[in-house]
């Protein structure tokens, strides 16, 4: 049943008349705390850390001036989780913060600034397991007895019944846990908190690739990811007015170039308002591990041109700057860099930031395997400068 409501949501957003984008007053770009214009580019950092014992990525601070110095970074996507931030009701770890803190200084001392991004991958460490950090807390979990286990390959995950029972629980579409929410909220209004004197901190990333569990799109967006934001956002001004909120659409549909339903937020900060949209870049058949060559390139080339123009109308409806929170690929794969190439273009043409996915080591990041810089990080320099 799940699983034929979504795929019903897929099929009205490919129909043209799905989506009628309003005009709206084009947004202020994406600035730096002090008003001045700033594209942003750079990595995020980093999938090490959803495994690491102190839920840190591998990066030391010399790691990072490297990174700045080679390829031009100036900002970051840092992950950080509601599992250690919160890992009992109410009760937040100031160890992990500090420890956080710490690698925010070393992005200062390299020039960078920091974007917060709260991730999550299939709910939370209750389903993941294993000591991972990526995710919601254990005590705000609530399967209701049903399947909640990692399924290859791993997107399939959301569609066990009891993730989306979680996150159904958590949107507030059984009316069973309206804590949860608030729980959400006052921990990011707590970290806001810690960082709101922070210069270094650009802002804050509400919810990593947002799943609508038992609800399709739209009315995900519009009845409770867009509410849940709007209440999120409104605890975190109550402490912090100066740095900016990224919030995301949809994963499922946008990342690959569908529109998003999200309705416009509106930002108490006093003067203008500093939010961002900020989504994800995975095209179905590079995500599905397709090379991007032949007549994959030229589907894909299409779909890239599709997904910048379809956000860009977004973000102008939104009155927000266009980010692209994620996007990356196996970049030792006939023609990766050739989709590097293309996606930074489109980025350039529309002043979108953007944060490449990620720079661990590995075939997806900027390090050659024997050491030193791989062939992708010229291609990230290039489109940096």
């Amino acid at each position: 049943m799940i699983v034929r409501r979504w795929l019903t949501a897929l099929t009205a957003l490919l129909l043209p008349a799905a989506v009628a984008v309003p005009a709206h007053a084009e947004a202020a770009g994406l600035t730096d705390l002090s008003g001045r214009p700033l594209v942003g580019h750079g990595f995020n950092n980093g999938g090490s850390s959803k495994d690491s014992p102190d839920a840190m990525p591998w990066t030391s601070a010399a790691d990072l001036a490297a990174e700045a110095d080679r390829i031009g970074s100036d900002s970051a996507r840092l992950l950080i989780y509601w599992s250690r931030v919160e890992p009992e009701p109410g009760r937040y770890d100031e160890g992990y913060l500090d420890a956080v803190a710490r690698r925010v200084e070393d992005y200062r001392r390299a020039g960078m600034r920091v974007v917060l991004d709260m991730h999550q991958d299939m709910w939370g460490p209750a389903v993941s397991g294993n000591g991972r950090n990526d995710g919601a807390p254990a005590w705000a979990s609530h399967f209701d007895g049903l399947p909640a286990t990692v399924q290859q390959p791993w997107e399939l995950t959301y569609l066990q019944p009891g993730v989306t029972r979680a996150f159904d629980h958590f949107w507030g579409t059984t009316g069973q846990h309206p804590e949860l929410a608030e729980h959400f909220a006052a921990a990011w209004r707590h970290v806001a908190g810690r960082f709101a004197d922070s210069p270094a901190v650009l802002g804050y990333d509400l919810f990593n690739e947002p799943w609508g569990g038992s609800v399709p799109w739209p009315v995900f967006e519009r009845r409770l990811l867009g509410p849940l934001y709007q209440r999120t956002i409104e605890a975190i001004r109550t402490v912090d007015s100066g740095h900016w909120v990224f919030v995301e659409p949809q994963s499922f549909g946008v990342n690959q170039g569908l529109p998003s339903a999200l309705a416009r937020l509106s930002d108490p900060r006093p003067g203008t308002a500093r939010l961002a949209y900020a989504p994800h870049l995975y095209p179905a058949l590079i995500d599905s591990g397709q090379s991007y060559t032949g007549a994959v390139k030229t589907l894909v080339h299409h779909r890239i041109r599709q997904w910048f123009a379809t956000n860009a109308d977004t973000a102008r409806r939104l009155g927000a700057p266009l980010v692209v929170g994620e996007f990356g690929l196996d970049a030792t794969k006939p023609g990766a860099l050739d989709y590097v190439d293309d996606v930074l273009a489109e980025a350039r043409k529309y002043r979108a930031g953007w944060w490449y996915w990620s720079n661990d080591p590995g075939s997806w990041g900027p390090y050659a395997p024997g050491g030193g810089w791989a062939p992708l990080a010229d291609h990230l320099a290039r489109g940096a400068g």
